[in-house]
């Protein structure tokens, strides 16, 4: 293993400081932004969430896991489905998806004070790759007619201007992701985005009107509870949201054993997986309160760990304090909104079809027999019900649907049909 630059808890000089906070501010931003762009949120409270959850996790962690939170793309339909989005793209009821990130966050809690109880290893029985595996690939598919339709079409017609934008957009992206070295590999949503818009620009698909009436300072659009909006409970945002944790956990442990690696630490040890997972958990609690998306650790920047060898907590603090700063620049925000959908839905293709793959390596890498009746009934029906939207209705406002419903029946049939394997490997063990 190549020596560290600056291990975990060396101070970085002030130049060093800045260049690698921002460096980690940029391999965030695209993603951090994209996401409330597609459920209809301000993507300037994600930034300033993206900063604040970050500082919460490296509380909760003793400041011992280098690691930076963004806005989660898991939770994107679940989002849709709780709030709503009108035509315009602005999210109808907010507040059903705050209360429901808030949801989440306690379980996150629940989960860690379980685990710090009893112990991990009853996770992998719940949640083996059987069942998380297929799930995580019906959230790259059930949104792959978003982008598509972001993509192709302006106001329900097909474009093929727009259309060129979506194409530049992902075909650079597809560049760096597959040809870049060093740090701009770890970049290339917000490179893509950027070359994208900067088509859009010479095609003339981009309205700069309200960047030249915004402000260089501006407030983050907060959505406080029992301000903007009245704080609810109904079991229809439980289940909207809630169930979508199968992954975001599983998700979660992914990370920390990469992280460990990266930085030859064992975090599932020291600090120990419930602290790793009650800082997820505070973080998008908090993000919830003043209107941010979820939250989850973010495999871009443990990319920029592993290239610059630059594991030092502080440097992560700082790009956190970056981020927080950054999302108070009116201009910055009002250029962010200008971007054209079909540059989104371009970027979106990759990111979904990524998200897909994902799952389809996860099953590869932990060797699923397909010549198992039992693992073909269960990631068959996962599949089907998750991507073809299935649901069940138990009133006019509450039904658990879609990603959410796969979730749930998936962990059903994996512990009830019989032929359930007890794990008995402990596949979050580090060496």
């Amino acid at each position: 293993m190549s020596k560290a630059v600056l291990d975990i808890n060396e101070k970085p000089s002030v130049g060093q400081l800045i260049t690698f906070s921002f460096q980690h501010m940029f391999a965030m931003f695209g993603s951090t932004i994209l996401v409330p762009k597609l459920v209809g949120l301000s993507p300037s409270i994600a930034l300033l969430t993206s900063g604040i959850a970050t500082i919460i996790f490296l509380l909760i962690t003793q400041f011992k896991v280098p690691a930076y939170l963004g806005s989660s793309f898991a939770f994107i339909s679940p989002i849709v489905i709780v709030a709503g989005l009108s035509e315009a793209g602005v999210s109808v009821n907010p507040g059903n998806a705050m209360m429901g990130a808030m949801l989440v966050g306690l379980v996150y809690a629940l989960i860690a004070l379980v685990i710090w109880k009893t112990g991990y290893k009853w996770l992998m029985n719940i949640l083996p790759p059987i069942v998380v595996a297929p799930v995580i690939i019906v959230i790259g598919l059930g949104l792959s007619g978003v982008a598509v339709e972001m993509a192709m079409n302006v106001n329900g017609e097909y474009s093929g201007l727009h259309f060129s934008a979506a194409l530049v957009t992902l075909l650079t992206a597809i560049i760096v992701n597959v040809y870049f070295k060093n740090i701009l590999s770890a970049m290339p949503i917000l490179i893509g985005i950027i070359v994208g818009y900067i088509y859009s620009v010479a095609i003339g698909i981009v309205d700069f009107t309200a960047v030249k009436e915004a402000k260089f300072f501006a407030m983050p659009d907060f959505l406080i509870p029992g301000v903007d909006y009245d704080l609810n409970f109904t079991w229809a945002i439980f289940f909207g949201m809630v169930p979508i944790v199968i992954v975001t956990i599983s998700e979660h442990i992914g990370h920390q054993l990469v992280l460990g690696k990266v930085v030859n630490r064992n975090y599932v040890k020291d600090p120990g997986l419930h602290r790793s997972i009650l800082g997820d958990g505070l973080g998008t609690f908090a993000s919830a309160l003043i209107g941010g998306p979820p939250k989850t650790t973010y495999g871009e920047n443990i990319g920029v760990l592993a290239i610059t060898r630059v594991y030092s907590v502080y440097v992560i603090l700082g790009a956190a304090v970056v981020a927080i700063v950054v999302s108070f620049s009116g201009q910055l925000m009002a250029i962010i909104e200008t971007i054209p959908t079909a540059v989104l839905g371009g970027i979106s293709i990759l990111l979904f079809g990524i998200i897909a793959s994902s799952g389809l390596r996860m099953l590869v890498e932990n060797n699923i027999d397909f010549g198992n009746n039992r693992n073909m009934v269960i990631a068959s029906v996962i599949l089907v019900v998750g991507i073809g939207g299935a649901a069940i209705r138990f009133t006019e406002s509450f039904a658990i649907e879609g990603m959410a419903l796969a979730s749930i029946i998936g962990v059903l049939l994996n512990l009830l049909l019989p032929g359930r394997e007890k794990v008995e490997k402990d596949i979050y063990e580090t060496k």
